[in-house]
Parts: structure tokens; sequence; C-alpha cells
């Protein structure tokens, strides 16, 4: 049994489409707690984090929008995450992916208190591995691996608690990278299995090596799950749709391995825009996800009607 931990971060200021700040709601109305409990877990709904007002921050690139709204968003997830880690496992509930920013500064600062390494496996459409320098959309999702692993150019944002070695961080299902982002990531020691790498391999192949290195060395593991992960024919309420993304059958898949190793630690479930849903359809589905990640098998999926 895990005590699942609920944080609301209705993030919408890291892209330029809105409605993600409704994700957090729409995730409890498609049932996430009753999934938990049903599953044996035990649920805190800490409700919807209110970051500090702004304080006027400013950096020199001219595309870069929100910024003081995002670096407040930073710290009170950073804050609000490392004090459940405490207490068990954070649910972050966005948003768009900005909030990882926060989740990941929070997670990292606890596994460096305990003395654990810290791993995170990224599920996603993008590699999402731009700074502020070098952004040339602007938009602060598209940001965060790039300062969980301590790449620099992140002026005036608080220093990363704990910089993530590249060795530790799994991007997983990536199809969507520009060529500022490949040339810098050709650079790091991050595992990059996009999807040329996964139909070549498969799922699990790739994945059961990159959680036996988090086994073997006693990692904490936060998983990063972002709405684009999935192909938009299944989940179509997110801003960034890229075709040719994970089936519903791969999607269940990795999260029942996820399952199975007992690993994870901390989950951002990031990018929903109800405004763009079919019926809940996405929301239910990222909930169905989150089952077969707390212990769903495939055969006690629930039939869903839409």
């Amino acid at each position: 049994m895990t005590h699942c931990i609920l944080i609301g971060a209705p993030v919408d200021e890291g892209q330029r489409r809105p409605g993600c700040l409704m994700g957090p709601a729409a995730y409890r109305v498609a049932g996430l707690a009753s999934t938990l409990i049903d599953l044996g877990h035990t649920v805190e709904d800490r409700g919807d984090l209110s970051p500090a007002p702004g304080r006027g921050q400013a950096c020199a690139n001219p595309a870069v929008h929100h910024l003081p709204e995002i670096i407040a968003w930073t710290e009170a997830l950073r804050a609000s995450g490392c004090s459940a880690m405490e207490e068990g496992m954070p649910i972050f509930l966005g948003g768009d992916h900005a909030l990882a920013l926060g989740s990941l500064a929070g997670v990292a600062a606890h596994a460096r208190a305990a003395g654990r390494p810290q791993f995170v496996l990224w599920l996603d459409a993008h590699s999402d591995f731009h700074t502020v320098e070098t952004t040339t959309s602007g938009n602060l999702h598209g940001t965060p691996l790039a300062y969980a692993s301590g790449r620099a150019g992140f002026d005036p944002f608080p220093a990363f608690p704990a910089p993530i070695p590249g060795r530790n961080i799994c991007m997983f299902g990536i199809r969507s990278v520009d060529s500022a982002e490949s040339a810098a990531l050709r650079e790091t020691e991050i595992i990059v299995n996009d999807m040329r790498v996964l139909d070549e391999r498969g799922i699990v192949a790739p994945l059961r090596e990159f959680l036996d290195r988090v086994q073997a060395e006693n990692g904490m593991l936060h998983v990063s799950l972002d709405v684009d992960f999935l192909d938009p024919s299944i989940a179509p309420a997110v801003g960034t749709t890229v075709p040719g993304g994970t089936t519903f059958r791969e999607a269940h898949l990795v999260c029942e391995l996820l399952h199975e190793s007992g690993l994870m630690t901390s989950l951002d479930l990031v990018e929903l825009n109800p405004f763009l849903d079919e019926r809940g359809r996405t929301a239910k589905l990222m909930v169905d996800l989150v089952g077969s990640l707390m212990g769903r098998k495939v055969f006690d999926r629930p039939t869903h009607s839409y």
C-alpha cells in the first residue's frame, strides 16, 4: 500500500494555449482518488497550490514569457514536493510541463537529503531540453529536463538543488526534438529512447534496462507522464500533439512494468487540456494509466463508454 499525496498544480503559463489550468479538476472528476483507493492505497488530496505573486524577474531572451510566474510555481512546487516525499508518494496534477521545473527540484532535494540517487523517466513526445537563454518559442514548458540536469542558462531561476546526472535520465517515446536540443543532448549521457528505438527494440527491453539500473543503485524514480506521450488518436486533449505516439496497449504495458518494478517514488501528470478533450476521454485514459502504474492488471481494466 502506498500513501498517495495529490498536489494540484494548475500551471498554464508555460505555454500559450489556455486550458491546462483545468487539468487538476479534470483528474479529480475522472475518479483519480477513487481509482487509487480501490487499488488499496490511501489518498491525501492537498488541493491546488497557489504560488506567491511573481517578483518581476526578467531575462535577456525577449521570447520568454511569464517568467516571474513560472519561477513562483517552481518555488512553490519544490517546497510542496520535497515535503510530500517525506510522507508518501506525491502525484503532481498538471498543469503544463513547466510544473516539472518545481516537482523535479523538490524530489531531487529530498533524494539528496536521503543520500540516494535521483532517476527520471520522461514519458513525452518532446525532450524539453531548452534553457531560458536558448528557447525560441519562449515557452518554459520546454525547459524542465535541461534545468534538472544542471544545464547553464537558467538565470534568474533558483539553482537546481542537486543536478541529476545525464545517465540517470531516460527519455522514452521522444519524437519531436529541434536541432538545438539535439545538439545539446549529444553532449550528455541522457538515454534517449525515441520512437525509432522503440519500434526497433520494442517497449520492454529498453525500459527494463533503465529500471535495472535504478534498482541496482537504490535510486528514487520520478516518472513524468505527458499526455502527448500517447498518440493523439487516443488522447486528443493536449495542445502539443505529435503523430506516432504510443498506443493504448503500449502505454499500459509501460505502466504495468513500472508497477512491477516497485521503483516509482513520485509522478507528474501533465499537459492535459480539458478544453480540447472529447467528453473526458483523455482524462479518463490518464486516470486508467495511473491505475496500471499503481497495480491494476490488464484483465482488471474497466469498460469505458464515451
